[in-house]
């Protein structure tokens, strides 16, 4: 049964039919060539992930992050990124990752982050001086730190499927997060020194500095409101993104003052479209769970991978290499779902902290962003960017060395995500 799935599945892929799609008619086609499952199931597994109260946090956060950058939020955050590091050497680099770090802490969607801030900063660093595909990498490779930075969906679907805490996960991810962000401003540093990247010389008043932070703290403690809420019991993950939309609301409303009914329906209709994407994905890649657990597929993946590799590293390495080449073809919220549930049953044999797992996983989907062939994010910035893909992807090695680097130390020194 699964490995007629799995036909089925990649033949809709080359056929270029969207993931979800093929994840149900390829789920859909096994159990009936099984034959002994009544159709029926296939119906109620498909609703039944829609019923998880958990999973309501998606939309909200969706919405919330929607509402804080769809104002003056995105310039305002732009400005402190530019003030703050555009002097350096490659600072125009340098303020795209700021601005996706502070921005990961809004949206939470890598996806969503490369549009909004590579329309922005792309055209103006080509404006500046920085070479096109150099501007378009930036992008594409920071863009995926909002999947470590709280609220981050990568996350919260990791926790739908291992039952792992989310307030743990989003506290474990900060520091990886932070550390992706350092690495990669170091490669825009020598890369702006070694090729004498332009520089902005302006804007180095401490009190312009002062004031621009001024206006972007509300957007700067979002994601230190969500972990406070989550660590602290007041609220569940649910509770906390329906607050975080109310704060996202009074902040543009009051603090911004710029609030209309457009830009409230221009955010309900990104949150609409976005989350019907992500539950597509979850309603079908739950189907397809219940054919791997029917065959029992974790399980013997798991005691193949004691039984064949025997130490717990070099099945680390091995899930890591599964993880890079699923990632370089498949979306990131589809990875997560479909890989999630033997990554943790192979975890749990070899005892590996499921907190630590969940960061592993999402660092390691989320390089598959900026990878080709299927890459999200350097399809987006190379798009904005107007330049080839091969031209991204020569600029792209630096950070995809950081990437690496990251994770490995994610997957060996376990204290810098179980603090």
């Amino acid at each position: 049964m699964t490995l007629v799935m799995l036909c089925v599945f990649f033949l809709l892929l080359v056929l270029s039919m969207p993931v979800g799609y093929a994840l149900i008619i390829s789920a859909g086609t096994a159990i009936l060539w099984q034959g002994s499952i009544p159709v029926v199931l296939v119906v109620v597994k498909l609703f039944q992930p829609s019923q998880s109260f958990p999973l309501l946090a998606i939309p909200f956060f969706i919405l919330s992050g929607s509402l804080m950058m769809s104002g003056k939020l995105g310039a305002q955050l732009v400005q402190f990124a530019a003030r703050l590091v555009g002097r350096f050497h490659g600072g125009m680099g340098q303020v795209s990752v700021v601005g996706s770090t502070i921005f990961g802490g809004v949206s939470g969607s890598a996806v969503a982050e490369a549009s909004a801030l590579g329309s922005m900063l792309i055209p103006w660093q080509k404006r500046e001086g920085y070479p096109p595909a150099f501007a378009a990498a930036v992008t594409a490779s920071s863009a995926v730190i909002a999947g470590l930075i709280p609220p981050s969906i990568p996350l919260i679907l990791f926790s739908t499927v291992s039952n792992v805490s989310i307030a743990a996960l989003f506290t474990a991810a900060i520091l990886p997060g932070l550390m992706l962000a350092a690495g990669m401003m170091m490669v825009c540093y020598f890369s702006g020194r070694l090729r004498g990247f332009p520089r902005l010389t302006e804007h180095k008043d401490p009190r312009k500095i002062g004031w621009i932070l001024l206006h972007a703290l509300p957007a700067l403690l979002m994601p230190v409101f969500i972990i406070v809420l989550l660590r602290t019991g007041i609220a569940t993950p649910t509770e906390v993104s329906v607050i975080a939309v109310a704060y996202a609301l009074v902040v543009s409303a009051v603090v911004y003052r710029d609030l209309t009914f457009a830009s409230i329906y221009a955010s309900l209709l990104t949150t609409v479209i976005t989350t019907g994407i992500v539950m597509l994905v979850i309603v079908a890649s739950s189907l397809v769970g219940h054919v791997l657990v029917t065959e029992r597929i974790p399980t013997m993946v798991a005691t193949w991978a004691m039984e064949s590799l025997g130490t717990p590293w070099l099945i680390l390495l091995m899930m890591t290499v599964i993880m890079l080449t699923i990632g370089m073809f498949l979306d990131l919220p589809a990875a997560i779902l479909l890989l999630g549930p033997i990554f943790v049953a192979i975890g749990n044999m070899i005892g590996l902290d499921l907190v630590q797992l969940g960061v592993i996983v999402c660092i390691n989907l989320s390089i598959g962003l900026f990878t080709p062939p299927v890459g999200t994010t350097l399809f987006i910035g190379a798009a904005i960017a107007r330049v080839p893909i091969g031209a991204v992807i020569k600029e792209l090695w630096p950070f995809y060395l950081v990437g690496l680097t990251v994770l490995f130390l994610m997957m060996y020194v376990p204290a810098l995500t179980l603090y």
